[in-house]
């Protein structure tokens, strides 16, 4: 069974030593679903605050940027990019979030939280239209890099 890094020995929470390991080419992507009705999703256009899936694609990138200030031993990372895309569909707002660095240590909490933030900002721009709206479905899509290699998501049925 693996064990988990975050812990030492007397099972305290601690901040893993990635000094011994080599810089590498790492990516991510998560993704989120808010799930909106129908009707609502038709007001998008004409929404006062601006377009929701703009501001949230850019609260995203972000929001990848700060992941480190907001998890208390997530490492800062130096992002060579990050990135969000947000899309309609007919149940709701699909956000797909990507980061990519060379360093030490991955990137899946930033993508996840550009992924997190995204959704949190979809809601937030429409909320006023529909409280019952649903962010669901937060999960690592992919991962590349670094000792335990790639992963990637199966398929769920």
């Amino acid at each position: 069974m693996k064990k988990l890094s975050h812990y030492d020995r007397a099972g305290s929470p601690r901040m893993v030593d990635v000094s011994a390991k080599p810089e590498t080419k790492r990516t991510a992507r998560a993704h989120a679903f808010v799930r909106i009705a129908p009707g609502i999703l038709k007001k998008f256009p004409e929404n006062p605050k601006g377009n929701p899936l703009e501001i949230a694609r850019i609260a995203g990138i972000a929001a990848a940027k700060k992941a480190s200030d907001l998890i208390p031993l997530c490492h800062p990372l130096m992002l060579s990019h990050a990135d969000v895309d947000a899309r309609i569909e007919k149940e709701g707002v699909r956000i797909i979030a990507s980061a990519t660095t060379t360093a030490q240590t991955g990137v899946e909490m930033e993508a996840l939280t550009a992924a997190a933030v995204a959704a949190l900002t979809v809601y937030d721009m429409t909320k006023a239209l529909d409280k019952s709206i649903s962010i669901e479905d937060l999960y690592l899509v992919e991962k590349t890099g670094g000792k335990s290699g790639g992963y990637r998501r199966k398929a769920r049925k």
